[in-house]
């Protein structure tokens, strides 16, 4: 990889630790069923309350368990993630979820799921306590998997956006955590779905993205799902049928005003979109994707600069998640 080098692990830490430690401004996403349900995020997400919002809470905790998993040690990081990756306070999370089924779907269900997975990973490492969060978030991970399949088998017409609600994204993560986790129904139901709504896909319409706030691509979001869901076999045909064309996802975007929090969404895409060509040039063997993913990730990782809560609370985990899947 040539321009921007990777930024130092000691800098992923110092985001976590920060976000971890900041509980407002909390975007707060809570459907109040009368005046004493609207209460403060701490009491309605015990484990999730800070980094602006749920989902970037969850993320922002797997980065941190990557962070050790990688082998970076750092006191105040484990102290933080081990005070809320606990039984109780999971068991807060999961019984929010029960009672409020379509909260955080699929985007915020697919990095809880991420987050079990990569605490099982740590503590079959050898980390002792991440052995503890993994008990901790297994129910989590059982009860968005248990939500998602059947809002899939629900689901005639995928969501095709380049945010959060976007089909694609939610499953792919939420398939690799199933296969990482051992949870093989629940792998095997998301490989049916993914065949389903997305098998007949022909000549994606890559000349129409990007949209001004989008932080995924759907056209390789849809082809990085396809990657996990079928066989090497069947990708190549499917892949050259969807997107025949797929340097025209691979230019880089550029964030005009890097304070305003819809429009730093395009640093995120530029970040999602080297995490996919990455993993598809692995999956296809094509040097040429991977080289598209060099330039997007070059362009992407300039955007740790940016020290605007609006990019600090997540940006750091999709930078993660890009460079290593390189």
């Amino acid at each position: 990889m040539t321009g921007t080098s990777r930024p130092p692990i000691t800098r992923y830490a110092h985001v976590v630790t920060a976000n971890l430690a900041t509980p407002w401004p909390y975007h707060l996403v809570h459907l109040a069923t009368g005046p004493d349900d609207v209460r403060p995020p701490a009491e309605l997400y015990p484990a999730f309350h800070t980094s602006f919002d749920w989902h970037s809470c969850v993320h922002m905790h797997w980065l941190g368990v990557e962070v050790l998993r990688a082998g970076h040690e750092d006191a105040t990081l484990r102290a933080r993630l081990d005070a809320n990756l606990t039984a109780e306070r999971l068991a807060g999370e999961v019984a929010y979820l029960r009672a409020h089924p379509s909260f955080e779907r699929p985007y915020g269900w697919a990095w809880a799921a991420r987050l079990a997975a990569s605490c099982r990973a740590a503590a079959d490492a050898g980390d002792a306590d991440a052995a503890r969060w993994a008990d901790a978030t297994a129910p989590l991970a059982d009860t968005v998997l248990g939500l998602a399949v059947p809002w899939l088998a629900r689901t005639e017409h995928p969501v095709r956006h380049g945010v959060h609600s976007n089909t694609a994204f939610g499953m792919a993560l939420l398939l690799t955590a199933a296969d990482d986790l051992g949870r093989t129904a629940a792998a095997r139901d998301l490989r049916t779905h993914a065949r389903r709504l997305y098998g007949a896909d022909r000549d994606w319409a890559a000349r129409w993205e990007r949209s001004g706030h989008d932080f995924l691509s759907p056209g390789l979001a849809e082809a990085d799902l396809m990657a996990r869901a079928l066989p090497a076999d069947e990708l190549r045909p499917w892949f050259a049928a969807f997107l025949p064309r797929p340097e025209e996802l691979t230019a880089p975007a550029r964030v005009v005003d890097p304070t305003d929090g819809h429009a730093v969404h395009l640093d995120g895409l530029n970040l999602s979109r080297a995490g996919a060509l990455f993993r598809l040039a692995r999956a296809l063997d094509d040097a040429s994707l991977r080289d598209a993913g060099d330039r997007l990730l070059t362009a992407g990782l300039t955007a740790l600069e940016n020290e605007a809560f609006v990019a600090t609370h997540w940006l750091a985990s999709f930078a993660w998640d890009a460079t290593t899947s390189r």
